[in-house]
C-alpha cells in the first residue's frame, strides 16, 4: 500500500506516511504542553481549523490557534498541574487528493506535584492532514470529549 501525497508527488509507502503522522504528532504535542503557542499554530496550514468542545465556534487561522497553547498551560499552572497530552490508536486513511484523514485517541494526563498522574481528559481527535513541501500540517481539526457526549 502506498499513499500518493500530491497531484506531483511521488507515492510513499504506507509505512513511511504513518511513520511521518505518528512524528508530527509527538512533536505537535510536545509544543503544546510547552505552551509554544506561535510554534504550535506552524503545525496549521495558515487557514487551519480546530473545533474544540469548550467553545461555540472552530479557531481559524494560525493567529487565533496560536493562542491555545500559553492559555492551556496557564490554566493548568494555575491549578498547580502539569498536563501532558497523548495521542495513540491512530487511523490514517488516505485521500485520493493526497490528503490524509486521522482519527485518535487524544488523552489528557494531569500530574501534581504531591501526588501521582491521573488521567484528566479521554478524547477523539479527527484531522485532515495535508502536505505543504515536506511538512505534514492540518487543515482541521476536531476534537470531541467522551464525557460531553
Amino acid at each position: 500500500m502506498s499513499t500518493q501525497l500530491a497531484a506531483d508527488a511521488v507515492a510513499v509507502p504506507f509505512h513511511e506516511t504513518y511513520a511521518a503522522v505518528q512524528q508530527f504528532y509527538a512533536r505537535q504535542m510536545h509544543l503544546f504542553d510547552t505552551g509554544a503557542g506561535p510554534e504550535w499554530s506552524e503545525t496549521f496550514t495558515v487557514d487551519g481549523t480546530m473545533e474544540l468542545p469548550n467553545l461555540p465556534e472552530p479557531v481559524r487561522g494560525r493567529g487565533a490557534l496560536a493562542l491555545i497553547p500559553p492559555r492551556a498551560a496557564a490554566a493548568a499552572a494555575d491549578a498547580g498541574e502539569t498536563h501532558r497530552h497523548w495521542h495513540g490508536m491512530v487511523d490514517v486513511e488516505p485521500r485520493p487528493d493526497g490528503a490524509l484523514d486521522v482519527r485518535c485517541y487524544s488523552l489528557v494526563f494531569a500530574t501534581r506535584p504531591d501526588t501521582g498522574p491521573r488521567l484528566h481528559l479521554v478524547c477523539v481527535c479527527r484531522d485532515v492532514l495535508v502536505r505543504e513541501g515536506v511538512a505534514l500540517l492540518v487543515r482541521s481539526r476536531r476534537v470531541t470529549r467522551d464525557d460531553l457526549r
